[in-house]
């Protein structure tokens, strides 16, 4: 149950990189190393110039988590304070001791010992 409700609440995010259609990176607690398709034309012989390719997509799959299992205590009804008032009081009384120790056999002697039986049968419990 412990488990249910943990992973019910969390929240995490998957970060992909995509260059073209092939996965080039992967992360679920970071963000993904994105990369630069750069591609070298030579306009002349003597200039090159660089330019960047929009074949890149980064995709981010986000599970958000639940927030409503926190409960305010500020806002509380009546009914409520009064239920844990009488809880409470009720649950501190229960684990008060007694004025006086009760034995209910205090009135009965022990009965008397003629012979010893284990030390007669040799019976000894390990």
């Amino acid at each position: 149950m412990a488990l249910i409700v943990l992973f019910s609440t969390m929240s995490f995010s998957v970060d992909m990189h995509y260059c073209g259609e092939h996965l080039v990176d992967f992360s679920v607690f970071e963000n993904v190393d994105t990369c630069l398709m750069k591609a070298e034309m030579s306009k002349s012989s003597s200039e090159c110039a660089v330019i960047e390719m929009d074949c890149c997509t980064d995709v981010e799959v986000v599970q958000e988590g639940q927030d409503d299992l926190k409960i305010s205590f500020d806002r509380l009804t009546f009914e409520q304070q009064i239920f844990i008032a009488t809880f409470f009081n009720s649950y501190i009384n229960l684990y008060e001791g007694l004025e006086e120790n009760i034995t209910p056999f205090g009135g009965h002697p022990p009965p008397l010992l003629v012979k010893d039986i284990q030390v007669l049968y040799e019976t000894f419990l390990i």
